[in-house]
């Protein structure tokens, strides 16, 4: 059971990360308070633990991914996150049916091009009724990308496709579709969708997006050091948090870029 959080994910997010995923990563940890995930849970590409272990109240029983470096990182530093991490093809994962009573995958199903066979193999280890948590990107993030639009205006919409085309390549984004395509492609793999809600505005989105450039020479430090933020005080962060803020606190929007879902396994 995830309960509610009085808990700045701002601020625990921005110490950590470059700020334009610190946004992101803190308004979809808003999103898992309160939420009910019965044990046990599978976090389905938990990458290197971070997102768990700052946004669930208790560590998650199985924390799940097919490369051997973030499950490494996951290990060293967030162990607390999870009681168990296992490497695995998300298509065919090492559990009986029925294992799991709930699941996460956070930012993460975009990235998988055999997206079905994953969702189906996901829908035989939980047990019938699990709730099934996620959060993606969907048909407003290219279009809705500053640079592509600026282009388009200028009447160069050839260029504006290469830019979304490269920005989606350089986010390894496979799927970025709205409800009714995610409503039909889980239902054949045997989820209905209880609830959906768009987030991320256009306003988010461009400092995400400018972020990825902005962020290079953190790129530098992380590779030197090992960590995003060098000196991560209050001092140094409260000025990029107050600007951020906002975008935090009113995440819903009707254009958002990305959309949070609560599924549910069918039986």
């Amino acid at each position: 059971m995830v309960t509610p959080s009085n808990r700045d994910f701002l601020f625990l997010q921005l110490r950590e990360l470059p700020y334009f995923r610190a946004l992101l990563r803190a308004v979809e940890a808003t999103f898992y308070q309160g939420l009910d995930l019965p044990a046990p849970t599978l976090d389905l590409g938990c990458g290197d633990g971070h997102f768990a272990a700052r946004t669930f109240d208790r560590p998650l029983e199985v924390g799940l991914d097919p490369w051997w470096a973030p499950l490494q990182e996951a290990r060293r530093r967030y162990g607390e996150a999870y009681r168990l991490l296992v490497q695995a093809d998300g298509a065919a994962m090492p559990f009986p049916e029925g294992a799991f009573a709930s699941a996460v995958s956070n930012s993460v199903l975009e990235h998988i091009p055999h997206l079905d066979a994953v969702l189906r193999d996901l829908a035989r280890v939980l047990r019938p009724g699990a709730p099934f948590v996620f959060s993606v990107p969907n048909h407003n993030f290219l279009p809705n990308l500053s640079v592509g639009r600026a282009l388009d205006r200028l009447g160069l919409r050839p260029l504006g496709d290469a830019y979304r085309a490269f920005f989606n390549r350089i986010s390894r984004h496979h799927h970025c579709d709205p409800p009714e395509v995610w409503r039909q492609r889980l239902a054949r793999a045997g989820f209905e969708v209880v609830d959906w809600w768009h987030y991320f505005s256009p306003a988010a989105l461009r400092a995400l997006e400018w972020g990825h450039y902005f962020g290079l020479p953190g790129l530098v430090v992380k590779k030197l050091t090992g960590r995003w933020i060098l000196a991560p005080t209050h001092r140094n962060l409260a000025w990029l948090a107050r600007r951020l803020r906002p975008l935090y606190e009113n995440p819903r929007h009707p254009q958002g870029a990305y959309t949070f879902y609560i599924a549910r396994r069918w039986g």
